[in-house]
């Protein structure tokens, strides 16, 4: 039986707990980001009033839980030394983990990064996979070196992407991908040797998580279909008209050929009060229809239709 530390948080975290235990393997550590993020008065606060995923599942399985403020620590380290573990997974983490730490389990370090790796190295892949229109993403365990995302891969699943989904739905789906995943990896370990393969240079590709949020209507309608989707739910996109800004609904796209005799980039050809719609020709002359839309700010969403009556059919909508 394999014994195993956990590192993270949020979804990635608590399915890496899920598949570990689902494969039979022993959890000697979990180390959660909040100790690491959160004074010890305002953590301590939150795990009573305001609890989290990661705190319930810790305390739901009885887990052993590491004290320490960082994974770099002295205190981290010598804990991790005294439990002695054969398998360190790394489930989503802020720090560059230092050579000294991850050396330390018997077989590997093992980091769990969303994305097809070497393609889309760097935080927050999700976003970028969906802005650059692929079809495909996935999950990938690597052994951790001191580069970012770079190490020599052990296992690869694919997550299809569909045209309706936002960065939210793909997130869910390559989460409850790597459970299954390290399930079968970690099973594998325990009885065999895996060969790991060393990742193409040539392919890597690494985004920041600059984000620019203004939709342009000059752009392609699938492109701004989605820059739209991907970074839901962490933000929303938006666009000026002259006296307004308006978020749309990442929920709420479609997409149609323009029979309209309207072709310039950026005209309104719909104005739809009722389902707070827009539709306006897009760069590459196609209709896009954005419902749901709403005002920016708490207060000015109220006033939506308010303002969408003040759009007119054939108004351009810059830049």
């Amino acid at each position: 039986m394999l014994k195993v530390v956990i590192i993270g948080y949020g979804d990635m975290f608590t399915n890496m707990i899920a598949g570990t235990l689902d494969s039979g393997s022993q959890i000697v550590g979990v180390f959660r980001h909040d100790r690491v993020k959160y004074p010890r008065p305002i953590r301590w606060l939150k795990d009573i009033f305001l609890s989290d995923c990661d705190y319930n599942y810790i305390q739901s399985y009885k887990l052993h839980e590491i004290k320490a403020k960082s994974a770099n620590s002295e205190s981290f380290r010598r804990q991790l030394l005294k439990l002695n573990p054969d398998i360190m997974i790394v489930a989503s983490w802020s720090e560059k983990i230092k050579k000294e730490i991850f050396d330390i389990p018997k077989i590997a370090t093992i980091n769990v990064h969303p994305s097809l790796l070497p393609k889309y190295r760097g935080p927050n892949p999700y976003m970028q996979t969906i802005l650059h229109e692929e079809k495909q993403s996935g999950v990938t365990f690597h052994l951790m070196d001191e580069k970012f995302d770079s190490g020599a891969i052990l296992d690869q699943r694919t997550v299809e992407i569909t045209p309706s989904d936002t960065g939210k739905e793909l997130k869910a789906k390559t989460v409850l991908k790597a459970r299954g995943a390290i399930c079968e990896l970690l099973e594998k370990l325990s009885e065999d040797v895996i060969f790991p393969i060393a990742q193409n240079e040539a392919n890597a590709t690494y985004f920041s998580t600059d984000f620019d949020a203004e939709i342009l209507f000059k752009d392609n309608a699938s492109k701004i279909s989605a820059q739209i989707r991907c970074i839901h739910p962490w933000s929303n996109t938006y666009f000026f008209t002259r006296k307004s800004v308006f978020v749309p609904n990442p929920y709420q796209i479609t997409i149609t050929d323009n029979t309209t005799p309207y072709t310039d980039a950026g005209c309104v050809v719909d104005v739809n009060e009722k389902d707070r719609s827009l539709t306006i020709v897009t760069g590459d002359n196609k209709l896009i229809r954005l419902g749901g839309l709403k005002l920016y700010g708490p207060i000015n969403r109220f006033f939506t239709k308010l303002a969408l009556k003040h759009i007119h059919i054939g108004e351009i909508i810059e830049p």
